[in-house]
């Protein structure tokens, strides 16, 4: 492999790369956040809807019209799955850059500013609100005019795939079957580009390392066959609500929100430590003040490096949904038949998620309180990752192009959520080096009310994108 420099003037890249956004990807993201495209398990009938369409249209169409020699474009839809945009540029040498997006969103969230809202685009403070376009809706724009800024200054680069799906917030479980469908097309890409994470601040390039895994499930007690008058049962029937805090309480330590079984937990590699040690150093407050504390609330710990640990390594339970309560203002004085919990369990990155589920639903069944009816029902389960050693290469690229359009180094971290294509794609391509990146950093609250795209850091990483792609190309020489 060769060390040769690659020439690619970052001034001349950031300004062609600024004047597209401006013009054409923004308001491009205001009509893509606008639609209502839910993922599928949050809209089961996303084919009669059309949201999916749209969006999938709306994005291939300016994709399409790329002035990029070569560039293919195509929407593929698999009979019963949800479509996926394929695009193909060639390039100087036969390696695969593969660069990855998706167009799906979670749902709407409660708790939105009064004049903001998940499908109402606002331009605020060089923000752009709504749903979906930092999560992950720059994704297929950021790639293409990445690849068309090595094109405008004649630098060659490797052939290219972009992979946007239409599955990721519902875990991905349609990708398995398009990567097979399209495994010749593909081909064996040596760098893979995801821009669907996180950045621990909008002054650097950040590099995601780890992922972690999730188990997700719906507990249910059952008590009674129905609700009956609290004053007579109260004392003698047990609260399907107190039995379900037992059971939690086999898994997670209430006073502490330790996760008790070893079997969840996970052996921290030694570089993971050490590279969670100086993101802390980097992000000081910003480990816990990015998030929106009432006032008087402070985070699980006052160790910055063990935050980073525990949001990224270490397995974590959330309680997200609930079901068998009436609301406040319905509730009566009875004795509720059942209570459920949608349990959101993340696991280290290293971790076997479906062992990790088997392992939850058995802690939770077995020998019920009471001898009440319990049923921890699974969702499908998906796997963390943790990434390869980076190459030399890669490592340098990675750092220039973070000083060359931030002007400060690159910053390496995991992430505590959960990229499902990433553990499919590490397993199918092993010989890969991954850049996993995004633009979802303090106070863009994906999945949450408010969620925004930083336009100016969406800018920049595009430029490192850029460089990192030519640089590929300069290493397999």
């Amino acid at each position: 492999m060769s060390g040769t420099a690659t020439k690619l003037d970052p001034r001349t890249t950031f300004e062609f790369v600024e004047g597209v956004w401006d013009d054409t990807i923004v308001p491009s993201l205001v009509e893509y956040v606008k639609i209502p495209n839910k993922s599928l398990l949050f809209d089961p009938k996303w084919k009669e809807n059309g949201h999916m369409a749209k969006a999938v249209d709306l994005i291939s169409s300016w994709c399409k019209e790329r002035p990029i020699d070569g560039l293919s474009v195509e929407v593929v839809e698999l009979e019963g799955r949800t479509p996926l945009i394929y695009m193909e540029i060639p390039g100087e040498s036969d390696e695969t850059v593969l660069l990855y997006g998706h167009l799906d969103k979670q749902p709407e969230m409660v708790g939105w500013d009064p004049d903001l809202g998940p499908w109402k685009p606002v331009l605020r403070d060089d923000k752009l609100y709504g749903r979906g376009g930092a999560d992950d809706g720059y994704a297929a724009f950021a790639s293409l005019t990445a690849i068309e800024a090595l094109r405008r200054q004649k630098v060659p680069h490797a052939r290219c795939v972009v992979l946007i799906e239409g599955c990721e917030e519902s875990g991905s479980f349609d990708l398995p079957y398009y990567v097979d469908h399209l495994a010749d097309r593909i081909g064996s890409p040596t760098l893979v580009v995801c821009l669907d994470s996180g950045c621990g601040n909008y002054e650097q390039l950040w590099g995601t390392t780890s992922l972690r895994g999730i188990v997700v499930a719906d507990l249910t007690v059952k008590i009674l066959t129905e609700g009956v008058h609290s004053g007579d049962a109260s004392g003698v029937v047990p609260s399907s609500f107190r039995i379900a805090r037992e059971l939690l309480g086999r898994l997670e330590d209430a006073a502490t929100g330790r996760v008790l079984p070893d079997v969840f937990h996970a052996e921290i590699p030694a570089d993971r430590v050490a590279q969670a040690a100086a993101a802390a150093d980097v992000l000081a407050g910003a480990v816990f003040d990015k998030f929106p504390f009432v006032e008087g609330a402070r985070p699980m710990g006052d160790d910055r490096a063990e935050l980073v640990l525990n949001r990224t390594w270490r397995p974590a339970l959330s309680v997200t949904g609930a079901d068998g309560f009436p609301a406040m203002a319905d509730a009566g004085n009875v004795l509720r038949p059942h209570t459920s919990f949608k349990l959101s369990l993340r696991v280290p990155p290293t971790a076997d998620a479906d062992a990790m589920a088997r392992e939850l639903k058995k802690l939770l069944e077995r020998d019920p309180p009471y001898g009440a009816r319990v049923e921890c029902k699974l969702e499908p389960a998906g796997s963390g990752w943790n990434a390869p050693e980076m190459s030399d290469w890669l490592e340098r690229s990675v750092d220039q192009a973070s000083r060359d359009y931030f002007q400060k180094p690159a910053v390496y971290m995991g992430e505590g959520g959960s990229i499902p294509f990433m553990g499919m794609l590490g397993e199918k391509f092993p010989a890969a080096q991954f850049l996993i990146t995004g633009v979802l950093g303090p106070g863009s609250n994906a999945h949450g009310p408010n969620e925004f795209l930083h336009i100016p850091m969406g800018k920049r990483l595009t430029g490192c994108v850029s460089q990192v792609v030519a640089d590929h190309y300069v290493a397999f020489q």
